[in-house]
């Protein structure tokens, strides 16, 4: 499964970006879509994710700021309101039954 992820970039606080993902899979469409992010010497922590029924969850931080939705072969993070503790290299994620997929990480950077 090949997932590539685009979007990310430097803003200002008080911004918003918008993150995308492209699988290039069948099983893409089947599979719960995520969103991680990794700051710098922290863990990697979930952000959102979404079932292929439409079905979301997010992390508290990103409750209210930030929208994941998806579409046939995408999935898409929309970031408002962004502050500096937002800046993290984000990555996407497909989970398929046990197997779990990882897209090369796009950079967040939020300036205060």
């Amino acid at each position: 499964v090949q997932l590539q992820a685009s979007g990310g970039g430097l803003v200002q606080a008080g911004g918003s970006l918008r993150l995308s993902c492209a699988g290039a899979s069948s099983i893409f469409r089947t599979s719960i879509m995520g969103w991680y992010r990794q700051a710098r010497g922290k863990q990697r922590d979930m952000v959102a994710t979404i079932t292929w029924r439409g079905s979301t969850t997010y992390a508290d931080f990103a409750q209210g700021r930030f929208t994941i939705s998806r579409g046939k072969n995408t999935v898409y993070l929309q970031m408002n309101s962004l502050q500096p503790e937002d800046t993290a290299v984000y990555f996407c994620n497909a989970q398929y039954g046990a197997r779990s997929y990882w897209g090369q990480g796009t950079q967040v950077t939020v300036s205060s």
